[in-house]
């Protein structure tokens, strides 16, 4: 389902190099499979596919037809796990343009992720766009208490009162959150909302075959079984493969290049549909793995775009980072380079070939440019870009991550580090109980 093709690493790194990481890894996978490591609560995700809950399923589809049938906008509001895995599958899915009556033809909303900013104009021009659209909120979040999530449910909230009344609007509002407690399961409650749960064990960036992802992916047409299939599918494949896996082994390579210097990985991809699924795996990477002051840094480039631009710098820049090109082996839609009489453009000797063909002996001429530039890099091969072989990649990833994260001697599990800012922020607007750290912060800006 995934193929990890490393024929561009060889000048970088050395059979016994990773063969003496071997240990290392295995520890990282036992961990994670019998857990004992730090952030063991947080393995939830790991028997998640097998394990998940039926009945939660079924209204999942329930709802995500009730909202189909009576709106025609939905509005995901979330920021980091609670929305970008769910926008980066249904992205990934395509179409990549779809016209107002096409999705009405299929009884598919619209979904509009809101919660991740805070620009007033975003909020004005959104609701403009939505106009006499009839829509539905979903509302993704543990406590209830992220501001960014929190102001756009409460500014939401109210429009939708407006526009429907407060017992249609409760209708039309879903809360994805804690099974018993927090700010939002408490109003959630009061109000009558359909309520979703987000485990107590898996954490925001491993949520995405939880509720928090599987209804608005429903909503929007996917096979959310048929991922949970593929997640399955994959599980069960690393416990047969174990180190032999592409998931431990790409772990393994991340942190054998890491300990030689390369400090940053760029995910790259000529394929448009993945350029969201780029955001999901820099927040899962990024969020596990930046602890201790260490860590690889995840980026992202979109090709061909970012040859022209950022290309430059990984030909020719600082020799700090390796590459990780993500590709699938059977284009979505394919079409054929037409010949033309008077070739002034002079691309004649491609008439014939499709442009799936072109654009993979693209991502073959600049993988080889850039490991002849310095540049280590790797392919990860997905069969095809369907629900099965997605959910078999989110697991993939969520797995590697966990394996690199223990391997590199750190708790991929939790977050300490995204807290600070929301302290000082919080303070220095003027949340009750934090006076005293107001007046610090007022004193250092």
């Amino acid at each position: 389902m995934i193929n990890l093709d490393v024929k561009h690493l060889q000048n970088f790194l050395a059979p016994h190099e990773l063969e003496q990481l071997e240990g290392q890894a295995q520890a990282a996978w036992d961990l994670i499979k019998n857990g004992g490591g730090p952030g063991q609560e947080f393995l939830g995700w790991f028997d998640l596919p097998i394990n998940y809950d039926r009945q939660e399923f079924d209204r999942i589809l329930e709802c995500a037809s009730q909202i189909r049938d009576d709106s025609q906008v939905l509005l995901v509001a979330g920021i980091g796990g609670s929305y970008l895995g769910a926008k980066a599958f249904i992205e990934a899915m395509g179409p990549l343009w779809e016209s107002q009556a096409a999705k009405k033809a299929k009884q598919v909303p619209e979904i509009l992720y809101v919660g991740n900013n805070l620009s007033p104009a975003y909020y004005l021009d959104l609701m403009d766009y939505v106009g006499d659209r009839d829509f539905s909120l979903n509302i993704v979040s543990k406590s209830g208490g992220t501001l960014e999530s929190a102001l756009a449910f409460r500014l939401l909230r109210q429009e939708m009162e407006e526009k429907y009344g407060l017992e249609e609007a409760a209708k039309r509002i879903y809360a994805t959150t804690d099974k018993a407690k927090g700010k939002l399961k408490k109003l959630a409650d009061e109000k009558g909302y359909e309520t979703f749960v987000i485990p107590d064990n898996i954490g925001g960036r491993y949520s995405v075959l939880t509720a928090v992802g599987l209804l608005p992916m429903a909503v929007a047409g996917l096979d959310i079984g048929a991922m949970l299939e593929g997640a399955q599918q994959y599980k069960l494949q690393m416990e047969k493969e174990e180190l032999a896996s592409a998931a431990i082994r790409y772990a393994m390579i991340r942190n054998a290049l890491y300990r030689k210097g390369y400090r940053v990985e760029v995910l790259a991809s000529f394929d448009q549909e993945l350029r969201s699924l780029s955001e999901w795996w820099k927040q899962l990477f990024g969020e596990s793995e930046g602890k201790d002051h260490r860590g690889i840094y995840p980026a992202s480039v979109s090709y061909s775009t970012d040859l022209h631009s950022l290309g430059q710098f990984l030909q020719d820049g600082s020799r700090i980072l390796f590459e990780t090109f993500l590709s699938v082996a059977e284009p979505r839609r394919d079409l054929a380079i037409p010949s033309d009489e008077e070739d002034r453009d002079e691309l004649n000797y491609l008439a014939g070939k499709s442009l799936g063909e072109i654009q993979a002996i693209a991502l073959d001429a600049t993988a080889l440019a850039h490991a002849d530039g310095g540049v280590p890099n790797l392919r990860l091969t997905l069969g095809r870009l369907d629900e099965l072989h997605l959910g078999a990649l989110i697991f993939f990833f969520e797995a590697a991550c966990g394996v690199s994260g223990y391997m590199n001697a750190i708790n991929p599990f939790d977050q300490e580090g995204v807290e600070a800012y929301k302290k000082n922020m919080f303070a220095l607007m003027g949340k009750p109980g934090m006076e005293a750290l107001a007046q610090e912060l007022q004193n250092r800006i």
